[in-house]
């Protein structure tokens, strides 16, 4: 089983990877267009990887002293020799994903905008061919990590399922760390850029969004790159490598240390790769679709590729576990639902296809207070659907897993449904990705003066890139939810295997005061941490504000097209001002479960992951959607209702999107790598509280 097993991952990670790079070469073949579009394209992609060389090595800065950290509690025995070295692969992993799919999406933005010159559907199938390099990164150096880890733990070191499984878990801790960098620190710059290039061009100057006269312009490109596509990829990574080996650990201890209970979590990703590349080649559309028909037709890839999973899981099931547990296909499923319909909701939620959009849009005609009003509104509600289906998806994992008669192969049923849920990833990130190539793509066509029918084209994908990426956070804090319930038992499991831990974690009873005020503690921080990234956000964002105004006041000429702006001004603010203000958000995740563990024990820790994963979840939800539907309202006044661009409504609108870009691509996005940082960290430093804490 343990060779079948490695082999079968590590080829599918392999096809994978070499999927991605043969449709990378694809997407290299079209054209990029004219010499401005190039010429445009090239400062977006200079100003992306300025940025990332220059996080990058703040980030290996934080490795190193993490690195020597954990070295010398390996050698103090607090930690086995392995983590050290498992973190640094996870961090490295994480980072290369993100920097592969920025690598693609600014290589395909003005080749996207070039193929709406000739049709919608050429434009699609180029900005989707990108995401798809992006999805099939991610998941293929996923199942890479996780197979070259096995084969050295097992065939190398010879240490055995339960040894194997917990050292696994670590490498999420580096994993988890670099997407949180990634995402705070891509998302402010992105917002920071977004914020200051509305509000002064388009609310204050009254000129068109990506017009080239706003200084900030080529800034809000870059920061779709290094915040929507680099941070994303980083983040949906460790999402996807989490839930795997969570739902490891948990199948270790679910059959006593056999190793079938690793084997179905790993083949089943695998699985879902072979599954999504099938779903790629079903996305197509026809010429002046709508939103919703370009909608159905990213749905069809993504609905195939979850139907054939669904069917093939399970005999996959069968034949790993055996008869006696073929019930745990349910949870399986229930897993691969519950992704579907929070998906659903997501989009119900926060495209101007549906009513909720629609009728925000309507607020505007009585001004800003009222469309921000009502996009909290409408963020608030959304919580509802995702709460009940996540709570539904526990119960069926747990319960037709065999939960009844034995808790650990309950709890092994949830930790699989996170892995049914985010098995077709390779194709749902695809569809998420390609957003921001849209998005660039509209930007070029306008700065480039294309004729109206490509701006018209590139808008209505980016229109729908707006609702594949609400819908692709909503499945990665969908899975973080249940991810971080699993890693919470593993947590529990490690203190149990400490020598004196068995009884420091023996009252989890909600009376037990370190348990309870560990639980305001956790429900506390996700909102801290949203608070320390939104005004991260608004001190970046003032910085360009002023730029930009500075700009349009002193340089003649420029609002008359008759000078050029100084874009690269714009870029080093936001640059500055996102690296300088990721680094406190970081290191209060990672710092808040160690002082927790340290002050209240084991107990505390525990209450401290279950207010997290609640409040988080919740939290995230709410700004996710909410800052999706005032995008989309937006787009939906643009395209012609409320009196259109330029209008009152419109400018109402454009204030609320303002508001709405933290919540949805900087705050929101984070919060699900936060509640799972704050397990594996926990995990990592577990011998460290059971050893050395007050309580």
């Amino acid at each position: 089983m343990e060779k079948y097993m490695a082999i079968i991952t590590a080829a599918c990670a392999v096809l994978a990877l070499v999927f991605a790079l043969l449709t990378a070469k694809r997407v290299m073949n079209f054209s990029e267009g004219t010499d401005l579009m190039k010429k445009i394209s090239q400062s977006i992609r200079k100003g992306a990887n300025a940025f990332l060389k220059r996080q990058y090595k703040i980030v290996l800065i934080f490795f190193g002293v993490m690195f020597v950290v954990l070295g010398a509690m390996a050698a103090f025995g607090l930690v086995t020799p392995y983590v050290p070295f498992a973190f640094l692969t996870g961090g490295f992993f994480s980072a290369l994903s993100g920097f592969v799919g920025m690598k693609i999406a600014t290589a395909s933005n003005a080749r996207t905008a070039n193929a709406c010159r000739e049709s919608l559907n050429r434009g699609l199938r180029v900005a989707f061919s990108a995401g798809s390099v992006m999805g099939f990164t991610v998941v293929g150096l996923g199942l890479l990590d996780i197979s070259v880890w096995f084969i050295l733990l097992k065939f190398v070191f010879k240490l055995n399922a339960t040894e194997i499984s917990g050292a696994m878990l670590t490498f999420g801790m580096g994993a988890s760390s670099m997407a949180l960098f990634a995402r705070v620190g891509g998302g402010i710059f992105t917002k920071a850029a977004d914020v200051g290039a509305d509000l002064v061009g388009k609310v204050e100057a009254g000129i068109p969004e990506d017009d080239p006269r706003n200084p900030a312009v080529i800034a809000d490109n870059v920061g779709d790159n290094v915040g929507d596509v680099a941070g994303m990829g980083a983040d949906l990574y460790e999402s996807y490598v989490g839930s795997v080996i969570s739902a490891c650990a948990l199948g270790v201890a679910a059959f006593a240390g056999n190793i079938k209970g690793m084997a179905l979590p790993m083949i089943l990703a695998a699985l879902g790769v072979v599954c999504s590349i099938f779903g790629t080649f079903l996305v197509r559309t026809k010429e002046g679709a709508n939103q919703r028909q370009l909608l159905r037709a990213l749905s069809r890839g993504t609905n195939f590729s979850a139907i054939v999973i669904a069917l093939a899981a399970f005999p996959l099931v069968w034949f790993v576990l055996g008869k006696e547990h073929w019930t745990v296909y349910f949870a399986v499923l229930a897993g691969l639902v519950a992704g579907v319909l929070i998906g659903q909701a997501t989009e119900h939620y926060t495209s101007d296809s549906y009513k909720p959009t629609q009728h925000l849009a309507d607020t505007s005609e009585t001004g800003t207070a009222t469309i921000v009003i009502g996009g909290l509104s409408v963020g608030m509600l959304s919580t509802l659907i995702p709460v009940i289906v996540v709570a539904v998806c526990i119960l069926v994992a747990y319960f037709v897993s065999g939960g009844a008669n034995n808790a650990s192969m309950g709890l092994y049923g949830i930790a699989l449904a996170a892995v049914g849920m985010l098995s077709t990833l390779g194709i749902t990130l695809a569809t998420d990705a390609y957003g921001p190539v849209a998005d660039n793509a509209g930007g070029i066509a306008q700065m480039a003066g294309l004729e109206e029918k490509v701006r018209e084209r590139t808008d209505a994908l980016d229109s729908l890139g707006n609702t594949t990426a609400a819908t692709g956070k909503g499945f990665a804090i969908g899975s973080a939810a249940l991810t971080a319930l699993a890693l919470m038992v593993s947590y529990i499991d490690k203190i149990k295997s400490i020598e004196g831990g068995a009884q420091k974690i023996a009252n989890l009873s909600v009376t037990n005061p370190t348990v309870l005020v560990g639980l305001f503690v956790g429900a506390c921080l996700p909102f801290v941490f949203a608070a320390l990234t939104m005004n991260s956000v608004g001190r970046a964002a003032q910085s360009v504000v002023r730029e930009v105004r500075r700009q349009f006041r002193e340089i003649t000429g420029l609002m008359d097209g008759k000078a050029d702006p100084d874009y690269a001004t714009c870029v080093d603010l936001c640059t500055k001002a996102s690296l300088r203000e990721m680094i406190i958000p970081t290191l209060v995740a990672i710092a808040a479960p160690i002082a927790v563990g340290l002050i209240l024990g084991c107990t505390g820790v525990v209450g401290m992951l279950a207010g997290a994963t609640i409040s988080g979840f919740l939290l995230a939800v709410f700004m996710s959607n909410s800052g999706g539907a005032w995008d989309n309202a937006k787009k939906y006044i643009e395209s012609g209702t409320h009196g259109g661009k330029g209008s009152e409504c419109h400018k109402a609108a454009v204030v609320g999107d303002t508001v709405g870009d933290p919540f949805k691509d900087t705050s929101g996005p984070s919060i699900n790598i936060l509640i799972k940082l704050l397990s594996m960290v926990s995990i990592v430093f577990a011998a460290l509280v059971v050893n050395f804490s007050i309580l």
